[in-house]
């Protein structure tokens, strides 16, 4: 089975700042994680990523706060969208 693209959403706002989300269904895990999801989402102010979620090989599922690495549980690809919208709005209200 080939790798799925569930989605794949990029957005330019009015200020500059970059939206980006690509959400992938894989034939295997993405060690160390347990499901079949690879994926990426970005927020991105002047050139820095405020906000990001995402899973690589040998860290698992993790997200990007401020300049800080946290781990992130990954329950599925709607909770995921959830999730880093309203880490966006937050920073986005401050």
């Amino acid at each position: 089975m080939p790798a799925e693209l569930i989605t794949r959403f990029k957005d330019i706002m009015a200020d500059g700042a970059v939206l980006e989300v690509v959400i992938w269904k894989v034939p295997k895990a993405v060690p160390p994680s347990d499901h079949r999801y690879k994926y990426r989402a970005v927020y991105v102010v002047d050139g820095v990523r405020i906000v990001g979620f995402d899973n690589e090989r040998g860290k698992g599922d993790h997200c990007h706060l401020d300049g800080e690495q946290v781990p992130y549980v990954f329950t599925n690809a709607e909770q995921l969208i959830e999730d880093f919208i309203a880490a966006v709005a937050a920073r986005r209200t401050l």
